[in-house]
């Protein structure tokens, strides 16, 4: 995934009402910005650190920068949540994610199950159906384990009933996280945290649902999938 322009380099104020970010540009503007990222963000809104931002050409909105990256100890983070799936959409159109291949029809956003919207919808001719749930994970507080979720999330919960459903109906099932960092060697579930979402994630496994996890590679200019990591529950 390509950012449509260049990334504004600047210092993190602060976080605050979840969606707002407090920024000095290096150009000694101060800006706040729209934060696309709904969770705690805990151990990575710190205060002080070096940050990117992008600008929309959308002269109407209220907020015209939106926060993207943020450098900590040398690593960069990509701190919005709607990356994920488009990271996973071009990355599985261009067949870069072996266990996903062999589908030609890539649809988003479907319709299925309760009032739920599926993130990928993998398609072949004669071939059980893939549905694909894409998770952003950024949450690390041990080095080199990555953690989701990073606050209470009853809609992830949700979405592993529908999925193990899914795997039930004789179709694949997969959950794809999408580590949005490149320090991390490892991934589990974050248990204390989120209890129930971990007990969800346990059951669905044992329904069938396939889990999956790829870390990024990220620079100011791109991000892109890097590779698996390993699964610990």
């Amino acid at each position: 995934m390509k950012y449509p322009s260049q990334l504004i380099p600047g210092i993190l104020v602060k976080r605050y009402k979840r969606f707002l970010a407090d920024i000095v540009l290096d150009s000694g503007e101060e800006i706040t910005a729209h934060c696309a990222n709904p969770g705690s963000m805990m151990n990575v809104a710190i205060e002080g650190s070096k940050i990117w931002v992008s600008r929309s050409p959308n002269k109407a909105r209220k907020l015209p920068y939106s926060w993207e990256l943020i450098d900590l100890e040398d690593t960069l983070l990509a701190i919005n949540t709607s990356n994920p799936n488009k990271i996973a959409y071009e990355e599985v159109e261009a067949g870069n994610i072996p266990e996903l291949r062999g589908y030609n029809s890539i649809r988003r956003e479907v319709r299925y199950g309760e009032n739920s919207r599926i993130d990928l919808l993998l398609e072949e001719e004669g071939e059980p159906s893939c549905y694909v749930e894409v998770k952003n994970v950024h949450l690390s507080r041990e080095s080199g384990l990555a953690e989701f979720p990073d606050s209470v999330t009853a809609r992830g919960a949700k979405h592993m009933r529908e999925l193990a459903k899914v795997a039930g109906e004789g179709h694949r099932a997969i959950l794809l996280y999408v580590v949005q960092r490149g320090d991390c060697t490892r991934f589990s579930p974050a248990a204390d945290i989120d209890p129930a979402y971990a007990l969800a994630l346990g059951e669905a496994k044992d329904a069938g649902v396939d889990l999956l996890c790829y870390d990024c590679e990220i620079n100011t200019q791109e991000i892109q999938l890097r590779r698996p990591l390993p699964i610990e529950f």
